[in-house]
């Protein structure tokens, strides 16, 4: 019975492309949605790294949140609880709770997850946001905890993670089992197929301990080009999808669609890359600073649709963000810093340093338009200083091979603690590791110091002053030009109810997004 339900879901998602007279795209009533995302995920296994903020639609973490940003319970019962000195985290697992194939969710579940990313021999992505953690125990089938070599503030943040099956890896390695693209976990939806290079489709988890879904089959359709997803949707192949502001407009009166606007802390910056001769000098990556127009960015690249960033701590993050730690637009400042550092101004208004040219390529990756005006803005800015900006497109991979010698326009950032949104892209420790780890290289014993500071204490005092410390000693040092903080944008038709504004991080794509809550959602009559 399950796999002829399966089937049904999947012949249905594949018909998705012929739009009926009334709008619906599978002509379903609303019981079915046909996504266009901008990525597509390496692979469905959260130790791996897959959607650990949570909203993954197939997993579930101890924690979730809800459209404030407030952890609630999720796998766990209640929210889990701290020891006094902050060494020693306690979750109790909610009874009842099955995998889609029927196995129960056990205490060993979550253990065997957590060490599983704390494995030398995983090639976890997110093993790093674990730094802290000593041990994972279960005294019993119902209860975790979590032993912790040193106080970590924000760790129940971290316990988003969706929770995998410890049988379904028994005698299996990890980096290459086969649930890593046909998963199995607690959550809202199952995964039915997935095509890498297409589309992935979910089918309803009719047990769901929380309710089952009244959308049953969701098509998730992976279209990187930005333009070409606009193509698509307004040719009617999608229900919904994320495009760049400018081309999200033109749907703002179309009878049937909405253009939603979310707020973001999700950042676009120039990485300046610390060991390149020209930005190895922090006069100049505060003159490329204060040379950038970030406001006719939001203006023009963005339509409005976005605010200045000058530090990965977003202004949506109120208890912490520093109003006063931001860059003027300001030319002589940066001209003066320039000439200060030695990079002077030649007849051709050019500016070199000993007979070497100054010069800061940027690089964007070729699919994402958004990326491109970006780099485009910003080039032409730095250009106004004397500097050479060539504008490349490439792929991420050969961004991080050429992270010594060029800026890239990077993305990231978060809402839910400073810590998550800073540490490891800024701490001196993460200096050369591998991945999307501190790209620019970048060391600052102040801004270390900060860091440490508010992530190891567990007084709110003391954590706001370290990221004011951390802000203001960062924007005397830069290592990013730090451009914008987008809001996202999407073309959405109007079927359906129960979308709830949810401040996003920057991935967005099935998790989180306008429909980071779609489980919840109901066709309209």
């Amino acid at each position: 019975m399950r796999r002829l339900l399966i089937g049904v879901v999947v012949a249905v998602a594949l018909a998705s492309a012929c739009t009926s007279p009334d709008g619906d795209v599978a002509g379903d009533g609303g019981r079915s949605i046909v996504i266009g995302a901008g990525g597509e995920p390496e692979n469905l296994n959260p130790v791996l790294g897959y959607a650990p903020d949570g909203a993954s639609k197939v997993f579930d973490g101890l924690v979730s949140r809800d459209e404030r940003l407030h952890l609630v319970p999720a796998l766990a019962r209640e929210l889990p609880t701290a020891s006094a000195d902050g060494l020693t985290w306690t979750a109790t697992l909610r009874e009842g709770v099955e995998f889609t194939d029927g196995t129960p969710l056990s205490a060993q579940d979550v253990v065997f997850t957590y060490k599983a990313v704390l494995d030398a021999k995983t090639n976890s992505t997110i093993a790093s946001r674990f730094d802290a953690v000593a041990d994972v125990t279960a005294p019993d089938d119902r209860t975790v905890v979590f032993r912790l070599t040193h106080p970590y503030a924000p760790f129940a943040e971290q316990l988003t993670l969706g929770i995998v099956p410890r049988k379904a890896f028994d005698g299996v390695d990890v980096n290459s089992a086969p649930f890593n693209t046909a998963p199995v976990g607690t959550g809202p939806y199952a995964v039915a197929e997935w095509r890498k290079g297409d589309r992935l489709v979910l089918e309803a988890n009719e047990d769901y301990w929380g309710g089952a879904p009244a959308i049953k089959s969701v098509t998730v359709v992976f279209v990187p080009d930005d333009n070409a997803r606009a193509t698509r949707m307004a040719a009617g192949e999608f229900d919904g999808t994320v495009l760049p502001p400018k081309l999200a407009k033109s749907y703002a009166d179309r009878s049937g669609y909405r253009v939603v606007r979310n707020p973001s802390a999700d950042y676009r910056g120039l990485g300046l890359p610390s060991e390149l001769p020209l930005t190895s000098d922090a006069r100049v990556r505060r003159a490329i600073n204060l040379g950038l127009d970030r406001q006719a960015m939001i203006d023009t690249v963005l339509a409005g649709a976005g605010t200045p960033a000058a530090t990965p701590i977003s202004p949506h993050l109120r208890d912490w963000h520093d109003p006063g730690a931001t860059f003027a637009h300001d030319t002589a400042e940066a001209e003066r810093l320039l000439d200060e550092a030695g990079w002077r101004r030649g007849a051709d208004g050019a500016r070199s340093r000993d007979g070497q040219p100054a010069r800061l390529p940027i690089l964007y990756p070729a699919a994402d338009v958004l990326r491109k005006e970006l780099a485009l803005a910003a080039a032409s800015d730095i250009a106004k200083l004397g500097i050479d900006a060539p504008v490349e497109s490439t792929t991420f991979e050969l961004m991080l091979q050429r992270q010594k010698e060029a800026a890239s326009v990077w993305g990231g950032g978060d809402p839910y603690d400073p810590d998550t949104a800073a540490y490891t892209l800024l701490h001196s420790r993460y200096a050369g590791r591998p991945g999307y780890l501190n790209m620019t290289l970048y060391r600052n014993p102040a801004v270390d110091a900060a860091l440490d500071t508010g992530r190891r204490s567990l007084d709110p005092a003391t954590r706001k002053q370290a990221y004011t410390d951390f802000q203001r000693a960062y924007t005397a040092d830069p290592g990013w030009a730090f451009l914008v903080f987008l809001d996202h944008t999407y073309v959405l038709r109007d079927r359906w109810d129960g979308q709830v504004q949810q401040v996003e991080p920057h991935d967005h794509g099935l998790v989180h997004a306008v429909w980071w809550n779609l489980e919840r959602w109901t066709p309209k009559p």
